[in-house]
């Protein structure tokens, strides 16, 4: 695809493609150390935004939404990321080379997930979570900045393989 790869993708493995995982696992470790330290006691929201956006201090022993596999799950996911990671590297090798939106939705996915990695290997207690958004007692999952890199880069890789696929799909009907 002459045009989609045109738009020149960020090579895996180049300084373009560590930089934004870096930058992901910087912003992530130092807002997560300030959580850490600046939001005690746990549970007690701090207002940004009234009550629409807030700080709230939580450590979450699972995975995304509270999932857990009992009192191994600290391990448990820590393995599993390093897993996923290998796989997405393996499988997305073509997608990255053909999409610009797929060289940054991926180093965005693994450096949210090396992010969420380290706090199960640095916390005790969990990942570091404190970003809470609701109204009034509806509120969204507590999550912080990995999960954020974790899931724009999921939707970066999900826009382009939609973009290819029907890419794809007008070449072979116009062919």
């Amino acid at each position: 695809m002459a045009h989609v790869a045109a738009r020149a993708p960020l090579q895996r493995g180049s300084a373009g493609f560590f930089a934004i995982i870096l930058l992901v696992l910087a912003t992530d470790a130092a807002t997560k150390t300030w959580a850490a330290s600046a939001l005690l006691p746990r549970h007690t929201p701090h207002s940004v935004i009234g009550t629409l956006v807030q700080f709230t201090l939580s450590y979450n022993p699972g995975a995304a939404f509270g999932m857990s596999v009992g009192a191994y799950s600290r391990w448990f996911f820590a393995v599993l990321a390093l897993i996923i990671i290998g796989v997405l590297l393996h499988t997305t090798r073509e997608l990255v080379d053909e999409s610009r939106i797929a060289s940054i939705g991926l180093p965005l996915v693994i450096g949210g997930a090396l992010g969420n990695f380290l706090d199960r290997l640095r916390y005790r207690d969990g990942v570091v979570d404190f970003i809470d958004i609701g109204v009034g007692s509806v509120r969204f999952w507590t999550f912080n900045v990995a999960d954020s890199a974790i899931t724009i880069g999921a939707c970066c890789l999900i826009v382009a393989l939609w973009q290819i696929e029907r890419a794809r799909a007008k070449h072979g009907a116009s062919s």
